[in-house]
């Protein structure tokens, strides 16, 4: 013992791989949750090796917590066998999946792949198969420097979340109106999906798609919640425009229905709450039988980045990346490869292929937000948000 660990006291994870006939061994698992809600999971080896991943910023305590629990199976073990252990979390419970749950799940997996890229000196998308493609389309902010030239926006009615059941003539049209005028700032080149964020009624969610599509947007993201998959697919039939959605639903079953019942054209699966890497690789593959791209969801931080460019890179139904285009310098030792012509070329790293700053990290540790409430300015009603 007193031998090996001088071996891997010399082993820094970026000079090199371990030996695949090496032992490796979980030695712990650590949470931390920002100030702004990010739960991010740290899985230490006994090899000197450590895998980071993200978790659901929502409900971020339980999150952390649960995290811990998991430790109990997975602390012993060789963190290399990422599928073998993605069944026993997912199983290990008699009741299975829940949004909580599967976040946990997703970001211990992003951790485990991390540490297997690790191990063998390459991305994790090289052991996914390889490469399909060398750079990822990314949308977020508008960039001549950049060349970023993809965009999502909502569309406020009268300077607010459309959310009641049938909104007025007057509150579509200041959402038209909303629209027409980021078209006519950006033109015809630049990619402009719209956000109906799941709180738009399905009555108004349709006037507002049939008041948008002469402004010709890129796809139209959750135009109402995903647990109404029946209503989806009926308004998906209702408009030329494609239909995005995914955020919300975690692991290939959730999936299942939305693809079958062709609810949404555009599925937008998020590597920190549908099941990880392991997942949404095989969600990918669902979806690509349905002729169907991935948009990966994204609101998070850099390992969610990361993972998801992990996912771009190797699969061939592969549309574009939210949040593609952020940095993330306050938590990253090193920067993520540059964004050019729109493009964010792939890391080349070993596993994830970032390296968080741990000490970064812990400076920004602290109580999450609070839970978030919204109400109906003229009733005091609860909306959605």
């Amino acid at each position: 013992m007193e031998e090996r660990e001088a071996d891997t006291g010399r082993q820094d994870l970026r000079q090199g791989p371990i030996g695949p006939d090496e032992s490796i061994e979980v030695t712990a698992i650590e949470t931390f949750v920002l100030r702004n809600s990010w739960v991010f999971v740290k899985i230490s080896t006994d090899a000197g090796i450590s895998g980071w991943g993200e978790m659901l910023k929502d409900d971020a305590r339980a999150c952390a917590a649960g995290a811990h629990e998991v430790a109990d199976y997975l602390v012993g073990k060789d963190p290399r066998p990422v599928a073998h252990h993605w069944q026993a979390i997912h199983r290990g419970a008699f009741y299975r999946g829940g949004p909580v749950k599967t976040a946990i799940l997703s970001g211990i997996d992003q951790a485990l792949w991390d540490i297997t890229g690790k191990c063998f000196g390459v991305p994790v998308y090289r052991l996914l198969g390889g490469p399909t493609r060398d750079r990822v389309r990314v949308y977020g902010t508008i960039s001549d420097e950049t060349g970023v030239t993809a965009m999502k926006t909502g569309v406020p009615v009268e300077g607010r979340q459309p959310h009641k059941y049938v909104e007025g003539p007057r509150a579509i049209e200041s959402g038209v109106e909303y629209f027409r005028a980021l078209r006519e700032k950006h033109g015809d080149g630049v990619d402009i999906g719209v956000d109906f964020h799941g709180a738009v009624q399905p009555p108004t969610a349709l006037l507002l798609m049939k008041a948008l599509e002469p402004y010709n947007p890129w796809f139209f993201e959750e135009i109402v919640q995903a647990l109404n998959v029946d209503v989806m697919a009926e308004l998906a039939r209702q408009t030329h425009v494609p239909v995005a959605t995914g955020e919300r639903i975690f692991t290939k079953w959730g999936f299942r229905d939305v693809l079958e019942k062709r609810a949404a054209t555009i599925v937008q699966p998020d590597v920190c709450y549908a099941g990880g890497i392991t997942e949404l690789r095989l969600i990918a593959g669902m979806a690509e039988s349905y002729y169907t791209p991935l948009a990966p969801h994204n609101p998070q931080g850099p390992c969610s980045l990361a993972a998801s460019l992990q996912i771009a890179a190797c699969i061939p139904n592969f549309l574009a990346q939210e949040g593609g285009d952020r940095e993330y310098l306050d938590l990253l030792a090193e920067p993520l490869p540059p964004v050019v012509g729109g493009y964010r070329l792939l890391p080349t790293g070993p596993g994830l292929g970032i390296t968080i700053d741990e000490d970064k990290l812990r400076d920004q540790v602290g109580e999450p937000g609070p839970y978030r409430v919204e109400y109906d300015a003229d009733d005091g009603s609860v909306v959605d948000w």
